[in-house]
């Protein structure tokens, strides 16, 4: 079954805890935290001590999506505050295998996500070592955007590798999606669908989750 991870990029940000209590009522198993630098991407958002006061609310699967520059850095920080998979941008490093590798050595789920223009060839020799890929179907750094239907194509081709070759790792896809677009997904084989503004965006949690579901 397609799990939901809901995007707190588009929660009410005042009362965090909360929002992560009733996306976890309303059926939610992962939540994805969207940690921006103002330098990979144009926009800030929080860092892994808001994740870490975040952690008792939940016991939800934390996946922190970093668009930073230099995330193995701050590898241990993002570990120590709860991820349990820690998804850093292909963009952002000349070494990810190593990131990979530091990932997996502090005890949590390494993934890997690529923007728009990124071809999905590029991260082929990756694979073997992700738990996780997040295909970006916007330009990362703002919620809110329209789907980008080039996405579907390398969601395919990645669902195609691992059946072919027997790797393990999660397909994700992460901006634009509603209940219209996520039948398109669907489609194409991903795992894990992100949403921001159509959950949190709506009165009602339950419906939202169940309508992309």
């Amino acid at each position: 079954m397609i799990k939901i991870a809901p995007s707190v990029l588009s929660a009410d940000f005042s009362r965090l805890g909360d929002e992560l209590v009733k996306i976890e009522q309303a059926g939610a198993e992962y939540v994805h935290l969207d940690v921006m630098d103002g330098v990979f991407v144009p926009n800030i958002t929080f860092g892994a001590p808001i994740i870490k006061c975040l952690r008792p609310y939940s016991k939800m699967i934390f996946d922190a999506h970093l668009m930073i520059t230099n995330a193995k850095k701050f590898i241990d920080d993002f570990v120590d505050a709860g991820c349990d998979y820690i998804t850093f941008h292909y963009e952002s490093t000349d070494d990810p295998l190593e990131t990979i590798r530091l990932i997996r050595d502090k005890g949590a789920k390494p993934g890997i996500s690529i923007k728009p223009k990124t071809h999905v060839g590029d991260i082929f020799d990756l694979l073997p070592y992700l738990d996780l890929v997040l295909v970006m179907s916007v330009e990362p750094g703002f919620g809110g955007q329209s789907f980008m239907p080039e996405a579907l194509p390398k969601i395919r081709k990645l669902k195609e590798v691992r059946e072919e070759r027997g790797y393990n790792f999660l397909i994700s896809v992460d901006g634009g999606i509603n209940a219209e677009t996520a039948k398109l997904v669907k489609q194409a084989g991903v795992d894990i669908i992100v949403a921001g503004s159509s959950i949190f965006g709506k009165s009602d949690y339950n419906k939202a989750i169940d309508e992309l579901r």
